[in-house]
């Protein structure tokens, strides 16, 4: 399938490995394609990078999408060399089974499965096992594995990015979907007004942490979020109950657990959208934070908004976005970017 934008790349950076603290891989991608594209990149301590675009007007603009991905630390080796985790963000212990996984050890990757019993032996308790309880097998003796195998240790899913008929599945297509969109605003990006800082965070999965330091750091007068959400357009769920549809657009977010957007940021998005001719949706998420909240309250009142990739199957390693939404995103933020001067007021 030919696509609108640069399908290796963002292969890459989904089939990279990089949970919550541990982010590093993907941050060398992040430098690697920032260093041609903006005037200067940083990174702080807690391991964000900021990719900086100066511009003419004394106007501030962050862009951030999280680098992390839902994984896992090692807790403990059990009697029997099986490796004990510990959740890093959110898993349903369900969709762990009879996975293959990657223990990253201090001696390189050793790969992994977690197990599922048999039906033929009547089956067992899986149903009822919390992520606490799940063991990873690596095939070797106990031994060895206390050899090879350290206490915090990182474990993370392992899985290909393939293509899906009109659509892209694979792992951490959250968030490295808006990674890869952040990237591709850093190459469009020509001679601003604003000076636009493109940011990839750290630690979102376990409670927005990176985006609240970079909020203090950088106090921009504007901040917009890239990031995934639910696309729940499945035969199990009423059309009422939809967050998004995939195919249907990116989605403008207008609310999640962890902010309620700015209204006036949220209109002129639907404006831009719509004087574009860039296919849209709203929003409207019950559950689950984003770095938007982060970033609205880190240093004082911020204005945000948020421009969502609508995504199947969130917090599983068969993730499926649509391309016409990745594209649509990225048209969508590079056209409000473009437009943003300084003369628009979001008080309120």
């Amino acid at each position: 399938m030919d696509y609108d934008f640069d399908y290796d790349l963002l292969a890459e950076l989904t089939e990279t490995h990089g949970p919550p603290g541990y982010e590093g891989n993907v941050r060398d991608i992040v430098r690697r394609e920032l260093e041609d594209e903006v005037d200067h990149v940083e990174s702080d301590a807690m391991g964000n990078v900021v990719g900086t675009v100066e511009g003419e007007a004394d106007h501030e603009v962050v862009v951030a999408a999280h680098m992390d991905e839902i994984g896992f630390m090692v807790r403990r080796i059990d009697e029997k060399g099986f490796v004990a985790i510990d959740a890093l963000g959110g898993w349903d212990p369900e969709v762990l089974r009879a996975q293959r996984v990657v223990v990253q050890t201090e001696q390189g990757k050793l790969p992994g499965v977690i197990g599922s019993v048999p039906p033929h032996t009547g089956g067992s308790d899986d149903d009822e096992r919390e992520v606490h309880d799940v063991r990873v097998d690596v095939g070797l003796p106990k031994a060895e594995v206390e050899e090879r195998v350290d206490v915090g240790d990182l474990v993370t899913m392992d899985q290909r990015t393939e293509p899906l008929g009109g659509c892209i599945s694979g792992k951490s297509i959250d968030n490295r979907v808006s990674v890869f969109a952040l990237l591709e605003l850093a190459r469009r990006v020509d001679d601003p007004a604003a000076t636009i800082h493109f940011v990839a965070t750290v630690q979102e999965e376990v409670g927005l942490r990176g985006a609240q330091t970079i909020g203090v750091d950088l106090d921009p007068d504007l901040a917009l979020a890239l990031d995934t959400t639910v696309a729940n357009d499945l035969s199990d769920f009423d059309e009422y109950d939809h967050v998004t549809d995939l195919g249907a657009g990116a989605a403008i977010k207008l609310k999640d657990s962890s902010v309620i957007t700015n209204r006036k940021v949220h209109r002129r998005l639907r404006e831009v959208a719509e004087g574009e001719g860039i296919d849209h949706q709203f929003e409207v998420l019950p559950a689950g934070g984003t770095d938007t909240g982060g970033l609205q309250r880190a240093h004082g009142s911020v204005p945000v908004g948020a421009v969502s990739i609508p995504t199947r199957y969130l917090h599983t390693p068969t993730e499926v976005a649509h391309a016409d939404d990745i594209a649509g995103a990225i048209d969508l933020t590079a056209a409000f970017l473009a437009s943003e001067d300084g003369t628009h007021d979001y008080t309120l």
